[in-house]
């Protein structure tokens, strides 16, 4: 492969790359699950290697060749990197963590590139040591050879969180990972797993074993050399540096780091292996982002899938609600107490209803004679339907309220949503339920206007007539199916159905005062549907008000997808073969 090849970037990756980063960054898990803080940080890693290293390292195939060189606490990475270009460049010390703000260090002819701010855009340039975190010190190591710059991160186990985090952002910006190490930390746990990371990454690593006593050479580079194998990592170059005292300038004795000079040397003045390297570590770490996507599609699909829960645990308290309504309507409940009584007033005493079968015979002129002569007590049922009707609403309201707040309550994403005022209804559903059942009454009145439009009675008994076959028509939408009372409401309460039910059959007739009646019924039901779905809606604000109601998942696995499309017409890796330069024969490996 030659170097004006490698300069080429692929077509239609850094395309489809641009739309994976914007499908990640739409991407939001605003719900309290056990994956979302991991996909959070997932996400946010993913961002962070596309801006600092994907995108403008595609862009630039030829741009120098990064060495991030990261490690534990006290590994001597500082030391290291100051011995490899032969100047102190990055300020070693005693106190731990002495790195905080990374040092790059490259050859004045590779400034410009670095200074740009394409590769890691997210931290400052500056020439002078900072410890601040968001900087950059950019170094100028004329012995350093052209092609090869070394970036000094902070401790991988660092004690401070930001130290570490932005060692693991850096790691992930580099071509070649040379991860620095002791005799006496070689086997902690967190440099391996930052190992295992960028070896599914597919990013080119050497690792340096420092510090390691003569008599227990032979033995700490075996046992390391295993688990390397053991990790897949056989492949890895090592490089063993012997205990030592640094002279005068801080530098390690130049024996010793010889060899590892001059593997990099080599490495720098090799345009075709610093290609191999970049295609390599290019190419797994745009294969490492699908599973990565699609594991944020996952999170993002327990997210809707909980805002589904959530919202399904609300419909199911207020259709109770709902439901309550219609069986108090058919089972006669709402006749009991006020409204019977009124009932009584209104149509004649009860001994109207106890001789009622009887007297049926004569029913029509004595709903002539009480519909058409005196006026009767019309208001005071009408106030007593309006009030058990709205005590009704007010009731399912408030259980609604309660249940759903209690299935949100035992639920992670629900519990973290709730404030106590969705316990209860809305403050002005008391005066909406009024509002709901005075219209509905207006509402049986021009019912019974319509259906009696082309009858002479309707027109000869004028607005009492109607006003009082309303009632009629009121008390049979709540006496829909028998009732079984107790006690003294036995005989009135079935007496009650009945003489409804005859007062209007006297006037529209059988099939009409079915018709009627329905109609009524399904009315009253529907307004209760819309006083109920409007308690719902402050649960159901409380979801989309955090961003849930947009599902990113598919827009991730198909970017994703297109990505790997992208990689495979890329062919990143063809014909390309990863041969690092031979090391020589007097380190361990």
């Amino acid at each position: 492969m030659t170097t004006q090849a490698a300069a080429v970037a692929p077509e239609g990756l850094p395309g489809a790359l641009g739309r994976l980063r914007a499908a990640i960054s739409a991407a939001d898990y605003p719900l309290s699950l056990t994956s979302a803080a991991e996909a959070r940080k997932v996400g946010a890693a993913l961002l962070d290697q596309l801006d600092d290293y994907l995108l403008p390292r595609l862009a630039r195939l030829d741009a120098p060749l990064l060495v991030v060189v990261g490690g534990s606490t006290g590994a001597g990475k500082s030391t290291l990197v100051n011995s490899l270009v032969q100047a102190r460049v990055s300020a070693p010390g005693v106190l731990r963590p002495t790195t905080r703000a990374p040092v790059l260090v490259c050859n004045p002819s590779d400034s410009v590139w670095f200074r740009q701010g394409d590769l890691l855009p997210g931290l400052t340039r500056t020439t002078q040591p900072s410890d601040d975190p968001h900087t950059l010190q950019l170094v100028a190591a004329p012995a350093l050879t052209p092609g090869l710059a070394f970036l000094d991160a902070p401790d991988i186990d660092s004690v401070v969180d930001q130290n570490r985090q932005l060692a693991a952002q850096l790691l992930a910006a580099a071509d070649l990972w040379l991860f620095v190490t002791t005799a006496a930390r070689y086997a902690d746990a967190v440099p391996w797993g930052l190992l295992r990371t960028a070896q599914l990454r597919g990013t080119v690593i050497a690792l340096v074993l420092d510090r390691v006593p003569p008599e227990a050479g032979d033995e700490v580079t075996a046992h390391l050399a295993e688990m390397l194998e053991a990790n897949d990592l056989a492949e890895a170059p090592l490089f063993v540096l012997p205990e030592t005292d640094v002279d005068g300038q801080g530098l390690l004795p130049h024996r010793d780091t010889a060899e590892l000079r001059a593997w990099f040397g080599r490495l720098a003045s090799d345009a075709n292996a610093r290609a191999a390297v970049v295609r390599r570590t290019l190419d797994g770490a745009v294969a490492a982002l699908r599973p990565a996507a699609d594991g944020l599609a996952a999170a993002a699909d327990e997210q809707a899938a909980a805002a589904r829960a959530l919202r399904d645990r609300v419909r199911l308290a207020y259709r109770g609600a709902a439901e309550t309504v219609e069986r108090s309507l058919k089972d006669g409940r709402l006749l009991r107490g006020e409204v019977l009584n009124r009932w009584h007033e209104f149509v004649g005493t009860g001994d109207f209803f106890r001789g009622l079968e009887a007297r049926v015979g004569r029913l029509r002129d004595r709903i002539t004679a009480a519909v058409t002569g005196r006026p009767q007590p019309g208001n005071r049922l009408k106030s007593a339907i309006e009030s058990q009707l709205t005590t009704l609403l007010r009731g399912v309201a408030a259980d609604a309220a309660e249940n759903a707040y209690t299935g949100w309550q035992a639920h992670p994403a629900g519990a973290a949503l709730l404030e106590p005022s969705l316990a209860r209804p809305t403050p002005d559903l008391a005066e909406r339920a009024d509002r709901l059942v005075r219209d509905w009454q207006r509402g049986v009145l021009e019912l019974v206007r319509q259906e009696g439009s082309d009858k002479r009675f309707v027109a000869r008994t004028a607005a009492y007539a109607v006003n009082a076959t309303g009632l009629a028509v009121m008390i049979a939408v709540f006496a829909s199916t028998a009732f079984i009372p107790t006690g003294l409401e036995i005989g009135t309460a079935a007496g009650t159905t009945l003489a409804a039910q005859k007062v209007l059959e006297a006037i529209f007739g059988d099939q009409a005062i079915r018709r009627l009646a329905a109609k009524a019924r399904q009315d009253l039901l529907d307004r209760v549907d819309v006083l109920l779905a409007d308690e719902a809606a402050r649960y159901f604000d409380r979801i989309e008000a955090v961003g849930v109601d947009a599902d990113p998942a598919g827009e991730l696995r198909a970017a994703a997808q297109e990505v790997e499309r992208a990689r495979s017409a890329a062919a990143l890796t063809s014909g390309v073969k990863l041969a690092l330069p031979e090391r020589g024969s007097g380190a361990a490996q």
